[in-house]
Order: C-alpha cells, then structure tokens, then sequence
C-alpha cells in the first residue's frame, strides 16, 4: 500500500523558520541555544530523578546549593563547563560527551 504525503501537516522546521527565521540567522541561532540549555536542564533533572534524588542531595554530592541546581533544571541560569562537569561526575556519577557540529 502506497502512502502519500499530507500537505496539510506542519513540520517542525517549517515552524522554526517562520517563528525565528531560517537556521543560521541570528535570532535563530539564539533560539537554538536556548532551547539546547533547556534540553540539558531537563537531561539533568531526569536522570537526578531516576536515581532516586532530590535537589538538595544533589546540590550537597557537588558542592553547590539547592537552588543552583533548580535554576539550571528551568533553565534560568547559565552554567559554567566545569560545574556542569561537577555535577554529572560527582554528583550524577556519570560522565559527559560533548560533539561540535560545524
């Protein structure tokens, strides 16, 4: 059975290049980052979660405070690589990857 395509749906991209402009454009590129420092804010809240623990311990485990903790998981505060790096080794037990797209 052939499917077709439905011209009536909306892609993702269709919505960003007509929000924010096309991929490269600066209000763009804002939009992109934004929304890659929401995207780790909710990495690290899912895993502090599934394993089991709550802002404060994590905050203890690495050395900062509860609310550090909370600003970076609602994206309301930029983080330095070396506490990002703090908080997955030490307090996460994990370990981070990072990829450069060019």
């Amino acid at each position: 059975m052939k499917k077709t395509a439905n011209k009536n749906i909306t892609t993702l991209e269709e919505i960003l290049n007509k929000k924010y402009g096309k991929t490269e454009t600066p209000k763009r590129e804002k939009w992109e980052q934004e929304f890659e420092s929401f995207r780790l804010g909710v990495l690290l809240e899912e895993v502090r979660i599934k394993l089991g623990m709550i802002q404060a311990q994590l905050a203890e485990k690495c050395g900062t405070n509860k609310s550090y903790i909370s600003r970076i998981e609602n994206d309301a505060s930029d983080i330095r690589l070396s506490t990002l790096m703090k908080i997955i080794h030490q307090g996460l037990g994990g370990h981070l990857k990072l990829t450069l797209t060019l």
